[in-house]
């Protein structure tokens, strides 16, 4: 059992070191708040207890007050009718006919207050019989009175007409009275106790958000202090990619720079060779020459092309709004002066206006359209759709360059951004692989997103998105 134990509390502190600085925090505010109620509840039925035993022990002061005068007014009236009794004077009846006419008010007020105690009910009714008995028996003696005269009740008056019920009244009230102050002290107690309770649960209350202060104040200045070292990180890191960035940038422009003196070089020479040498070379090895100039060329093409790539990254960018609409236009203007006689079906929506760079932007729209061109060349009718719809992405716009022509296979997509990728041979469809990574770069400086759609002789679509309301990077 000791093992498993053991072996459990890892697993609680790795699930627990797992949750978010944010599930942590509700976590903790969930516990505090589940205490805070416990303790609200407890607290409040304490204080209510508190409250009921006040307006008990209101009653008992009531209660015992009015014992207290019932006992003194049954004392005068017994001496007034014992006086009564001697002298016949009526006026010392004054006490006991009060007592008469107010009993049944007092014995309801007396049950009202003893209502929650079945006990002090009990002797009340016992009470309430007994000074019945004593008014009866000051009632008879009353009427012997008038009937004998004080001879007739010299005894009495001498004795008192109802000392044994007065005796038993004396000895009811003051176990009424006992118990009820006997009532009083538990309740005192119990209060005393309960408030004491509810003053601790308070304590431990506050004590249980101060702990959650704490806790949270921790968590976030950890958290805060992971994030700064990370943030710290991830800055050095970026400051030796950036570093990275323009040492291979700059490598990449001078290998292609000085790589361009020998390839016209060799352009050159096999030019000349061909010249010089021509009429005594056959055909094959005039064909070889041609091959290496060709070659040459290319590959000059190339390296020109990896050069504008390489430019792009390095670039200062120009901020301003680009008229998208004027800037097609131009570029298919351009196109058309290539395109001689060739006819093509163009349908060119609404663009908007954007923020960005123009000459990178135009850079975009020239790759995409010039591919849209070479690749409808084998259609009879060519279609090129140049268009714009609202992006997924709130601020920003979704534009798109769609074709009829020779499209591209799906599961070639994630080739097609790529340095020097190609989908279809030199001898189909001339290229560097050039244009569509810059369109990538381009794009991604300015914010927004490439991706593009098709199907194998079904056409393509090549889709970007820009940002409509920040500035570009």
């Amino acid at each position: 059992m000791v093992a498993d134990s053991g072996a459990e509390t890892p697993a609680t502190a790795s699930w627990f070191s797992g949750w978010s600085i944010e599930q942590r925090i509700l976590a903790g505010f969930g516990l505090v708040f589940a205490g805070i109620m416990v303790i609200t509840a407890i607290s409040y039925r304490n204080t209510a207890e508190v409250l009921q035993n006040s307006r008990m022990d209101t009653a008992s002061h009531e209660l015992i007050r009015l014992l207290t005068s019932i006992s003194e007014t049954l004392d005068a009236a017994e001496n007034g009718h014992r006086r009564f009794l001697v002298t016949g004077d009526e006026s010392y009846l004054k006490a006991h006919r009060t007592v008469k006419d107010q009993a049944p008010e007092y014995f309801r007020y007396l049950e009202f207050l003893t209502a929650g105690s079945a006990e002090q009910q009990t002797r009340i009714s016992t009470l309430e019989q007994l000074i019945g008995k004593q008014i009866d028996s000051e009632e008879q003696a009353i009427r012997q009175r008038a009937a004998g005269g004080a001879e007739g009740v010299r005894h009495l008056a001498l004795s008192g007409a109802a000392k044994v019920e007065l005796v038993e009244i004396h000895r009811v009230v003051a176990e009424l009275d006992t118990a009820e102050q006997q009532s009083m002290r538990t309740r005192i107690l119990q209060s005393t106790v309960n408030t004491r309770n509810t003053i601790a649960l308070l304590g431990l209350g506050a004590l249980l958000l101060l702990v959650l202060l704490a806790a949270v104040y921790y968590l976030i200045h950890h958290d805060i202090t992971a994030r700064r070292r990370v943030a710290a990180e991830l800055q050095r890191r970026g400051e030796q990619l950036q570093a990275a960035n323009k040492e291979l940038e700059a490598f990449s422009y001078s290998v292609s720079h000085d790589l361009r003196a020998p390839l016209r070089h060799i352009d050159g020479y096999a030019s000349l060779l061909s010249k010089a040498a021509g009429p005594s070379l056959n055909e094959k090895a005039q064909r070889y020459l041609q091959t290496i100039s060709d070659s040459a060329k290319q590959m000059g093409q190339l390296i020109d092309d990896l050069l504008v790539f390489s430019r792009m990254g390095r670039q200062e960018m120009l901020r301003t709004t680009v008229n998208l609409n004027q800037l097609v236009k131009s570029v298919i203007h351009d196109l058309r002066l290539d395109l001689q006689a060739k006819t093509i079906s163009w349908t060119i929506g609404s663009l908007p206006d954007v923020p960005g760079d123009p000459a990178m932007l135009r850079q975009v729209y020239a790759n995409l359209l010039s591919n849209a061109v070479k690749f409808t060349a084998t259609r009879e009718t060519p279609k090129i759709e140049i268009g714009a719809v609202a992006a997924a992405a709130p601020g920003e716009i979704e534009l798109f360059v769609k074709d009829n022509g020779v499209g591209f296979d799906m599961q070639y997509v994630n080739k097609l951004f790529g340095v020097f990728q190609r989908l279809h041979r030199n001898d189909e469809f001339e290229g560097t692989g050039i244009g569509l990574a810059n369109v990538r770069r381009i794009v991604h400086r300015h914010g927004g997103k490439t991706w593009a759609e098709g199907a194998i002789d079904q056409g393509a679509t090549f889709r970007f998105s820009l940002p409509l309301n920040r500035n570009t990077q």
